[in-house]
């Protein structure tokens, strides 16, 4: 009874061991080849549980999801021969399992070297065919789409579909980024100049405008201010008429008291006339003869 015991036991063991072999499961993030003596018998794409020929099938897993692979410091070339420094990343995912396992033996360090490559290649071209300001401007999508269009067909050979690139760094080298950086400078010195230039002009246009206003408005008010002055002293003299032809002998008095307080106004002055001068009529003659006295002009 022990030997038939040991012997069924045995019999479940191997049957159990051969069990396992038989079986395999496939989750959401992965494909798998199911080699038969090295080469490809079936591909399973869908996630769950599978079974195969033990000792005669193996199974090869890939990876389902996105890969990322990054591609730092590529030195490339536009069309003048100015050297940038490129990072980019490239997002793929493995399309065709079959000829991925056919052109790359299902090798993801493979195929990152062999798309690195091919990457290389598609900068330099999109590079190539641009100057320096267009690298630099805001052009930067579609030329990620141009070197994702190269990608496309190139990795598609390999089993691979290119889902997206993208470019995080543009740089210049450091020669170039020093000329670069001086030719700026020399362009920012130049437009400053000119804009000055301009001002200054500017400037010395509205200095003459507002000196002409200043002496065309001068002129205007003077002329205005002597007009004026004029009709002032017309007035005045209309008055004085008026005045003169009503009271002439008060007129004459009062014009010679104006001529008395203008002559004598200041303390140094001196007068030599004879004390029987008309000027001092009214002095002596207490206002005799007064219509003889001179009257003083306005």
């Amino acid at each position: 009874m022990t030997a038939i015991r040991n012997i069924v036991g045995a019999i479940l063991a191997v049957v159990l061991f051969v069990a396992y072999l038989s079986y395999f499961v496939v989750d959401e993030r992965q494909k798998a080849l199911v080699m038969r003596f090295g080469d490809i018998n079936r591909i399973v794409e869908e996630p769950g549980l599978y079974f195969k020929m033990p000792f005669a099938d193996t199974v090869t897993r890939i990876d389902d999801r996105i890969i990322i692979w990054e591609n730092n410091d590529r030195p490339v070339q536009d069309k003048e021969s100015q050297v940038y420094i490129v990072d980019a990343i490239t997002l793929a995912r493995i399309d065709n399992a079959r000829l991925f396992r056919e052109t790359l033996g299902a090798d993801l360090d493979q195929a990152e070297t062999r798309i690195g490559a091919l990457l290389d290649s598609a900068l330099r071209q999109t590079y190539g065919r641009r100057s320096f300001d267009e690298v630099l401007s805001s052009d930067r999508a579609t030329m990620m789409k141009e070197i994702r269009d190269d990608l496309h067909d190139a990795a598609a050979q390999l089993g691979i579909k290119i889902v997206d690139v993208r470019i995080r760094r543009t740089d210049l080298s450091g020669a170039v980024l020093a000329d670069t950086h001086n030719r700026m400078r020399s362009e920012r010195n130049a437009l400053a100049t000119n804009i000055r230039s301009s001002g200054e002009a500017l400037r010395t246009r509205s200095n003459a405008e507002t000196d002409r206003k200043f002496i065309e408005q001068t002129a205007g008010a003077r002329r205005d201010a002597e007009v004026i002055r004029g009709e002032g002293d017309a007035e005045r003299n209309r008055i004085f008429a008026e005045a003169f032809q009503k009271d002439p002998e008060f007129f004459a008095f009062y014009r010679s008291m104006q001529a008395y307080a203008k002559s004598l106004a200041s303390k140094d002055t001196t007068l030599v006339l004879s004390p029987e001068s008309e000027f001092f009529k009214y002095f002596g003659a207490q206002g005799k003869d007064r219509e003889q006295v001179p009257a003083a002009k306005p």
